[in-house]
């Protein structure tokens, strides 16, 4: 039986995704539409969330996914290669869709591929997550004097007004 992220890993080698990355490479010069995505998919997980180990813990990590996405938007960080942005963001906009391989609308199940896809992404990108993580850290410290609070996915996004127009 396979993991979730080799899972994850079939569906980012399928055609289907391949859509998502061309969506997300064009998407990726609109920074109010990017915007407008990050919150959807916040919004997302927020009705998909759950306090049950691993899955939450992904969950937890496609939200620093959304912030750093939006940071780099803003330019605030770049220290990441742009094709794992896109990367991220496809997955992102994958999550968001009702139409992938597993249609959303099927009670749990609809949910799976997205949770693999994420896991998949998480697995091969985690130490740059981690790496944003600690970046956001002492970021805030330098700025405030304090720790950041853990961000709800509402609050870790910038206003949409800050980031201009597309």
């Amino acid at each position: 039986m396979s993991t979730l992220a080799e899972k994850g890993l079939r569906i980012a080698k399928n055609a289907v995704f391949n859509v998502f990355l061309r969506r997300a490479t064009k998407l990726l010069g609109k920074p109010f539409a990017v915007a407008v995505t990050l919150r959807e998919v916040a919004a997302k997980l927020d009705d998909q969330d759950s306090k049950k180990g691993p899955i939450q813990q992904t969950i937890d990590m496609v939200r620093t996914l959304i912030r750093l996405v939006g940071a780099f938007v803003r330019g605030s960080y770049r220290q990441i290669e742009t094709t794992t942005i896109i990367s991220g963001l496809a997955v992102l906009l994958y999550v968001l869709s009702p139409v992938d391989l597993v249609p959303d609308f099927l009670p749990v199940v609809g949910f799976l591929d997205d949770l693999a896809l994420m896991s998949w992404f998480i697995g091969k990108f985690r130490d740059e997550l981690i790496r944003f993580q600690k970046w956001e850290k002492t970021s805030a410290l330098a700025i405030t004097g304090t720790a950041p609070e853990p961000a709800r996915s509402d609050r870790s996004l910038p206003p949409v007004a800050e980031l201009g127009h597309s």
